[in-house]
């Protein structure tokens, strides 16, 4: 480590182990887009496709540029090591796969972002993993859907449309005695939201939203906290406590412990065969890219939380505005697990119910001017959309509601422009919804 700070704003710059490049001295981290790396000797090439030594074989599986954003990401979130990957929903995809196969089944919150649902429900299931769903208002659903196949929870920190904030200590518990980890998509809530301070095993991330913030590069990652005893009940987790016929028989959950002295199997596995073998690998060129975007993200969130809440309050007050999700507004148990989950802030993602319901919400996206409206969270700009007839369109009614979308909702991502015009634009959309219908 450069920096032995537990602070986001110098983890972000100094976190990891770069410095300096080693031949040029260059403080930017160069872009190294290359899909190859030459072996020192025919033993050096053997002791890398073994493992006995880690280091660059080919860009698929790991790249210096690719190392330097892992590292910064471990760092912020409080992990041991990162796996940079093509997109969120890779992510998600390979964290799940690197546990269940077919056969098998995980256990997820219902509140999901549509896409994800979609990938849960229906591709997962084609491949031959269950996916259970879970009302997280109450984490005993869990324990009430968990069998002898189960191999992981999964849930959102702040789901994109409810905005409730999951229950990660809670479920977390539930699932650590049983030998079941907890994966949390965390891609709502970097910085503001610690997962593994609450104890999530794994935290995923779609790295195109804040983290980038600029919407000019897709990618995702996982962090593995090296917090969780994967031998614990080894038959709880077959795929690492088992021969592996990828690697000659190795059983990652006690071989990577002997071999890199920490508990990081999950991610060491994630790295060599799911990511080796389908290739979901982001471009180094991305990576530079969502480094810039990280090297702000402290900055930028505190603004990105100040505007969300002048355009809440604004939107609270507004008559053609039946409902305002957003977390400040909570109460009851989802108000407490705000204040227990939620430590700078509420986010800049609101969502509002419009009072003329369907027809209100096209109206309102197109009269919005300086709102873009785009398939996107967590950029520079104010975005806006209209899930029912986007991204959560592929979800039957019923589903769309388990979600918490209606057809009257609408979500919006608050960007940084000066609150006042972001307040200006919302009125024209506003108006133009309530003479709709």
């Amino acid at each position: 480590m450069t920096t032995d700070s537990k602070h986001p704003e110098t983890l972000v710059l100094h976190g990891g182990t770069y410095r300096k490049d080693a031949t040029t001295n260059s403080v930017a981290v160069p872009i190294y887009q290359t899909t190859s790396y030459e072996f020192d000797s025919t033993e050096h090439a053997s002791n890398l496709f073994a493992l006995k030594e880690l280091g660059n074989i080919y860009t698929r599986i790991m790249n210096p540029t690719n190392a330097v954003l892992e590292e910064r990401l471990a760092a912020l979130d409080g992990g041991a090591a990162a796996l940079a990957l093509s997109s969120g929903s890779t992510a998600n995809t390979y964290a799940i796969q690197n546990l269940a196969k077919a056969g098998d089944n995980i256990v997820s919150s219902t509140d999901l972002y549509g896409g994800t649902w979609n990938l849960f429900n229906n591709t997962f299931r084609n491949l031959g993993i269950e996916v259970r769903f879970a009302d997280p208002s109450d984490p005993e659903n869990f324990r009430k859907l968990t069998d002898d196949k189960t191999r992981a929870y999964f849930g959102e920190t702040l789901p994109n449309p409810k905005l409730n904030l999951f229950p990660i200590e809670e479920v977390a518990n539930i699932g650590r005695p049983l030998g079941i980890p907890l994966i949390v998509d965390n891609t709502a809530g970097p910085i503001n939201i610690r997962p593994f301070d609450h104890g999530a095993a794994i935290i995923t991330h779609s790295l195109t939203k804040w983290i980038g913030g600029h919407g000019t590069s897709i990618g995702g990652a996982i962090v593995d906290g090296a917090n969780f005893d994967w031998t614990a009940v080894p038959e709880r987790q077959p795929l690492l406590n088992e021969p592996d016929g990828s690697y000659h028989g190795v059983e990652w959950a006690t071989a990577i412990p002997q071999m890199f002295g920490a508990q990081l199997a999950f991610i060491i596995r994630a790295r060599v065969v799911v990511l080796r073998d389908q290739g979901g690998a982001i471009s180094p060129t991305n990576s530079f890219n969502l480094i810039q975007g990280l090297e702000t993200l402290p900055l930028r969130l505190k603004q990105h939380n100040e505007n969300a809440i002048k355009v809440a309050e604004f939107l609270k007050d507004h008559k053609a505005v039946s409902k305002v999700i957003f977390p400040k507004f909570h109460e009851g148990e989802n108000k407490k697990r705000t204040e227990k989950y939620y430590k700078n802030g509420f986010g800049s993602l609101v969502g509002i119910e419009l009072s003329k319901g369907i027809e209100a919400g096209k109206a309102f996206i197109d009269a919005l001017e300086l709102h873009y409206h785009v398939a996107n969270i967590g950029d520079a700009r104010s975005l806006a959309i209209h899930p029912a007839s986007t991204t959560h369109s592929q979800l039957t009614a019923e589903e769309q509601l388990q979600t918490g979308v209606t057809p009257g909702y609408v979500r919006l991502s608050v960007g940084l422009e000066h609150p006042e015009d972001i307040i200006a634009d919302l009125k024209k959309g506003l108006d133009a919804a309530e003479k709709s219908g």
